[in-house]
């Protein structure tokens, strides 16, 4: 199995599946020197395990990172950064039922199609669970891009048909943890929950979008043709689990405006630097591939969580048909959890692009 590495000098490769005895991972890339804030990664670990509050699958795993290598007095020593995860309630006769069945919208059908075998303990690989690893790799990435002031945050905006209108700068970010939906809009955040409950109770899943906003990214990150910046954040999304759409700045409304509606006029700041910036950001922040000072924004869109506690029919790896119902523990909606997973992939899009430009140093 190929692709289990991303990135290009701040590369993050990752291993193991959802009931086996860890998982785990190695950051290579990461300079020398970085202070390397265990407490921070830890919490970073938390806003994504399971079991956090009523809308999230209740399985308890404490997600407690175990670093192996590359770290020496609390500083990364320039080598690979090796760590694993353990899996502490792992159930993997919650699967029994399912191991010669195909569960529709699962990668039960592709995988044994491509390999001629199958983890079907909770999916193995193709688990949302591996993104334990990422969060990891993600917040190592982002004690990089602190030293440069770069912060990002990630929300969620809309659960189903409910959504705020407010944008990012309208919403106090600092109010994302104190939401169970993890939505800094009060009132759309409560209705955003019960209607979660609501779907639970019904046995369904619900998708919706997650929002994020990078701030402070210095002017040239990216390249032209095919490693642009909204390329390599486009691909990082579309890699998480349930991950179904990607648009960056107006996205898909710009095709409602006219191109003078739509152009960012570039200004001169009267400061003592003259600094040249733009009036609006229709263009979230990335021109010609390239980022131009300004925030970056995007939108990531996940469908409903496949797994459904509902009577469907589908075919065992024998060509039966059968009757399949979800068991277990799995999440009616998978975005709160979300949130962090998106905000460690940014990060290690800009971490990544930071080491290949020449300004990258601690």
């Amino acid at each position: 199995m190929a692709g289990n590495t991303f990135g290009t000098v701040f590369r993050l490769s990752t291993f193991g599946e959802s009931h086996g005895d860890a998982l785990g991972g190695m950051v290579d890339g990461c300079p020398a020197g970085l202070i390397i804030d265990l407490e921070f990664i830890q919490r970073e670990l938390n806003r994504r395990k399971p079991g956090q509050s009523k809308i999230t699958t209740q399985r308890q795993e404490q997600d407690n990172v175990k670093f192996l290598s590359g770290i020496f007095e609390g500083r990364s020593t320039g080598h690979p950064i090796g760590f694993i995860v353990e899996n502490n309630n792992h159930k993997p006769t919650d699967y029994e039922h399912i191991k010669d069945s195909f569960r529709p919208s699962h990668a039960d059908f592709t995988y044994q199609e491509k390999y001629g075998v199958r983890d079907y303990r909770g999916g193995g690989r193709s688990s949302a669970r591996e993104t334990v690893c990422r969060i990891v790799g993600g917040a190592i990435a982002k004690l990089y891009l602190q030293t440069f002031d770069i912060s990002i945050n990630a929300y969620v905006s809309q659960v189903a048909n409910i959504k705020t209108n407010k944008t990012y700068k309208e919403l106090d970010l600092s109010k994302i943890e104190t939401s169970m939906v993890r939505c800094p809009d009060d009132e759309i955040s409560s209705q955003m929950i019960e209607l979660i409950e609501t779907i639970k109770k019904e046995g369904d899943t619900v998708g919706g979008i997650v929002s994020c906003v990078i701030k402070g990214t210095p002017i040239g990150l990216g390249e032209p043709v095919f490693d642009k910046l909204q390329s390599e954040l486009a691909k990082a999304m579309l890699s998480i689990n349930a991950a179904k759409g990607f648009e960056y700045g107006d996205g898909f409304n710009s095709i409602y405006k006219k191109g003078s509606e739509l152009n960012d006029i570039f200004i001169a700041t009267t400061d003592m630097e003259k600094r040249i910036m733009t009036q609006s950001n229709h263009s979230g922040g990335i021109q010609g591939g390239i980022s131009n000072g300004e925030d970056i924004y995007f939108n990531v869109a996940f469908k409903p969580v496949a797994t459904i506690m509902k009577e469907q029919k589908s075919v065992d790896r024998f060509g039966n048909t059968i009757v399949i119902k979800g068991k277990g523990r799995h999440d009616p909606c998978v975005l709160p959890r979300a949130v962090p997973i998106v905000e460690s992939m940014a990060a290690l899009v800009m971490a990544d692009f930071l080491l290949k430009s020449k300004t990258s140093k601690i």
